[in-house]
């Protein structure tokens, strides 16, 4: 079960990014880090990226031993930032080049002199729209609703329901919760960063959440900056643990996980600062270091390609559970 993972400390979580369709992606990215010793990843809301997570599972893990194995799907409130997805003005675009270079999904194209978006490896993350020379670049909310998922949900057994909730508006995320929490009985986890809270506002708010909850039946992601995990330096990860801190001296009932900035020195900061989380969570850093290796179409079939990812991925995920233990 997903609580036995969390209360014994063994969790890696794998982030394959909350707005990231990208089925050919996810699939090889769970296949990969199931292999490694990941056993929890998140998902974007949409049924075929469930069913590329449970192919990707299905490769590398015997049928006897899925169980073990969990999946996590994210939705979120109207402005949280993982759910955006970039737009390109064609009247402003003067085709430098840039948001190309630097997009960590690969998800601008040039096509007839023409830069487009494919939507369904955009996650959100804004660094094309922070190297726009003319403003060019701009966002829109694309989020699914519960009602939509709740089907898909049941039919393939999500062990998880993470509602990221990176907005002020306090009265959507709770009736969102709400909604969640008395749809679903599995583990719940909601992603919280103070971008828009104060320590104290942020402690009253979960409280608020968990009026209606069982002890240890709910996991608080604490996200440091979301999707800036592309360097591995202590520095990248450490609003993460900032956050980590502040949801542990309140004593809640909670798992605390980190996430956001999250990279190979994670827990071991976390361990440093004698921060007790029960799991850490990898997206944008985890998918930088095997890109090389998923972006191929025969990562499959040629396995000296996939072992060569598998031993990057591997390094990853033993690094940090060895911390968490």
């Amino acid at each position: 079960m997903l609580k036995d993972i969390l209360q014994n400390k063994k969790c890696f979580k794998l982030i394959c990014g909350a707005g990231n369709e990208n089925i050919e992606e996810v699939e090889k990215l769970v296949a990969l880090y199931a292999k490694a010793g990941a056993n929890f990843f998140d998902l974007s809301a949409s049924e075929e990226v469930m069913e590329a997570a449970l192919r990707g599972l299905k490769r590398v893990v015997p049928e006897s031993e899925l169980k073990n194995y969990h999946l996590c799907v994210s939705i979120g409130a109207k402005d949280d930032p993982h759910f955006n997805k970039a737009v390109i003005d064609k009247l402003k675009c003067v085709s430098c080049g840039n948001c190309i270079e630097i997009c960590p999904q690969k998800a601008i194209i040039l096509k007839n002199n023409e830069y487009l978006i494919n939507e369904k490896r955009c996650i959100g993350c804004g660094n094309c729209k922070s190297t726009c020379l003319t403003t060019a670049i701009s966002f829109y909310s694309k989020n699914t609703s519960f009602e939509e998922i709740l089907s898909p949900i049941a039919k393939h057994n999500i062990s998880c329901i993470e509602l990221h909730a990176s907005s002020n508006n306090e009265e959507e995320i709770y009736e969102k919760w709400q909604k969640i929490n008395h749809n679903f009985d599995g583990i719940l986890s909601i992603c919280l960063n103070r971008a828009h809270f104060g320590d104290i506002r942020l402690i009253e708010l979960i409280k608020h959440l968990l009026n209606e909850r069982k002890d240890f039946s709910t996991i608080i992601q604490a996200d440091g900056c979301a999707m800036s995990g592309l360097n591995d330096e202590y520095k990248t990860t450490l609003q993460a643990i900032a956050m980590a801190e502040i949801i542990q001296n309140a004593n809640l009932p909670v798992f605390i996980m980190i996430c956001g900035g999250t990279n190979s020195k994670s827990s071991e900061f976390a361990k440093l600062c004698n921060l007790d989380i029960h799991g850490v969570a990898i997206g944008s850093f985890a998918r930088k270091i095997v890109r090389q290796y998923t972006i191929r179409e025969d990562f499959f079939e040629n396995q000296e390609t996939f072992n060569q990812a598998l031993k990057v991925a591997k390094n990853l995920v033993d690094k940090t559970l060895k911390y968490l233990t």
